[in-house]
């Protein structure tokens, strides 16, 4: 499947927000992109590009694409519950979201392909999908011949694994979803009533 794999700093630019994470690059020049910089004149953006804007800021926050990001904000807004703190809780719950959640992966993309390819176990089996829809209760583990890995033992000593909704142990490598969390616990700078009004047009 299609992913962004261009320069991340351009992109949190473009945002105004170091989304990928801590970020030199961003901080010695944390205004938007493009060929006169900082000097450019902007004008006022439009209703429909601040909304627009949102919504990419949680796309490639996330890591997600246009289809699939959809078919959330469907499955979202048909359920119970304000429908943009649903569709945040819905990506919250994304196996790749939880195991950079955990500390696991230092970076979402990286813990996208920690899953893909096969270190990370759900409930004692292996799953290899980052869209995999984690519930309450499931375990989520380092796979035991994975648990030596550089990029996970660095991460999870860097790791602040503060997080209510989760519980990690460090001797089993493993941690638990306690629950679903809610919304102002999520630390995502992320204005999701300006995404479900695009989405509502």
């Amino acid at each position: 499947m299609a992913r962004y794999r261009g320069p991340k700093t351009k992109i949190a630019r473009r945002f105004g927000e170091a989304i990928f994470g801590p970020d030199r690059s961003f901080e010695k020049r944390n205004y938007a992109p493009g060929q006169h910089g900082n000097a450019r004149r902007r004008g006022k953006k439009s209703e429909y590009a601040v909304q627009l804007m949102e919504k990419q800021k949680a796309k490639y926050t996330y890591g997600i694409l246009e289809r699939q990001f959809r078919k959330m904000f469907e499955a979202a807004s048909s359920s119970k519950g304000i429908t943009g703190e649903v569709l945040l809780q819905i990506c919250e719950t994304r196996l790749d979201n939880v195991v950079y959640r955990l500390g696991i992966a230092p970076t979402r993309s990286g813990a996208r392909q920690l899953v893909s390819h096969r270190h990370i176990t759900v409930n004692g089996n292996v799953v290899n999908i980052p869209s995999y829809a984690v519930r309450a209760g499931d375990v989520i583990a380092v796979r035991e011949k994975s648990r030596t890995m550089e990029v996970i033992t660095s991460s999870l000593n860097r790791s602040n694994k503060g997080f209510e909704w989760l519980e990690w142990n460090d001797s089993t490598m493993a941690g638990k979803f306690l629950a679903v969390p809610q919304r102002e616990a999520i630390p995502e700078n992320i204005k999701e009533q300006l995404i479900v009004e695009l989405y509502s047009k």
